[in-house]
């Protein structure tokens, strides 16, 4: 909520906020870049239960609207937007490096969404597929981050399919 209403997490205002003091704030979370790793993967499992549940049919067809929807959906968030604007250093750490979970957490949902649309083959060579899947994906939502332009998913989608299995 603290995120939804500020767009940043200001670690000061949120321990007065809970009342406790900014040392027992970081000894619950860790560290600031962790607290905001929770946020966006908490906010990306929504818009990605919202697209999967929107999302009809089977296969390649499938993924592919499922991740269609879901780039919607983040493009269009505006907390989101205004984060990565005033903070692209740290956005760029949280959302696409290995020092949080929400890189992992997106390879192991993709590979659900395979899973769930019925995108079969061996267990090793879908996870390097939904690795290369969502690295991909990455550079559609985020692209501001990585310091281009906002990317179309069209451009993006022939990529995409080619890393599904047929």
């Amino acid at each position: 909520m603290h995120y939804l209403k500020h767009s940043t997490i200001d670690m000061d205002l949120l321990a007065g906020e809970l009342a406790i003091s900014r040392a027992t704030l970081y000894r619950m979370v860790g560290s600031r870049d962790a607290l905001l790793g929770e946020v966006f993967w908490a906010l990306g499992r929504i818009f990605l239960a919202e697209a999967s549940g929107e999302a009809s049919g089977t296969g390649p067809d499938r993924v592919i609207h499922v991740s269609r929807l879901f780039a919607e959906m983040v493009t269009g968030a505006q907390q989101l937007k205004r984060f990565v604007a005033e903070e692209p250093q740290t956005a760029a750490r949280v959302l696409l490096t290995t020092g949080s979970d929400v890189h992992h957490r997106a390879v192991d949902a993709q590979l659900e969404i395979f899973e769930a649309s019925r995108v079969g083959g061996e267990p090793a060579d879908l996870r390097r597929r939904a690795f290369l899947y969502v690295r991909l994906m990455e550079s559609v939502v985020y692209s501001p981050v990585l310091g281009v332009p906002e990317m179309d998913f069209d451009l993006a989608e022939p990529a995409l399919r080619a890393l599904l299995p047929a």
